[in-house]
């Protein structure tokens, strides 16, 4: 089940390189290193399950992993707070990154309502 491309994965890439760039600037210690980890993870998976979605086999597969995507960029907010946090002087940075992932918890949830709304139309629920 292929989704309408648009710019939508294009801008999960960029997203994803704008958090490994700006990640591999911030000064590691035994309370960032982690957080960093955390964030790199979470935001690296919204790609990740997003072109999942795209090969997924049924409508339910590809909410599932849509689902996974929004869980992953809610995630990667908690994990930008945090880090904003720790990094007052990037804070600008990690704005962006939050308007851009918070951008993408709404897209996702679009996408996962208009394909619910077209199973139970299909199957009359």
């Amino acid at each position: 089940m292929e989704l309408k491309k648009y710019d939508l994965e294009e801008r999960i890439f960029i997203l994803g390189k704008k958090v490994l760039m700006l990640c591999r600037k911030l000064p590691e210690n035994t309370i960032s290193r982690p957080l960093i980890s955390q964030l790199v993870r979470s935001a690296t998976s919204i790609g990740a399950n997003y072109m999942e979605g795209n090969g997924a086999v049924s409508k339910k597969d590809l909410i599932n992993k849509i689902s996974i995507a929004r869980k992953e960029a809610k995630e990667t907010l908690y994990w930008v707070r945090l880090l904003a946090f720790l990094f007052v002087e990037k804070s600008n940075e990690f704005q962006l990154i939050s308007q851009e992932t918070q951008e993408l918890v709404y897209i996702f949830s679009a996408i996962i309502k208009k394909i619910q709304t077209q199973i139970e139309f299909e199957f009359g629920a």
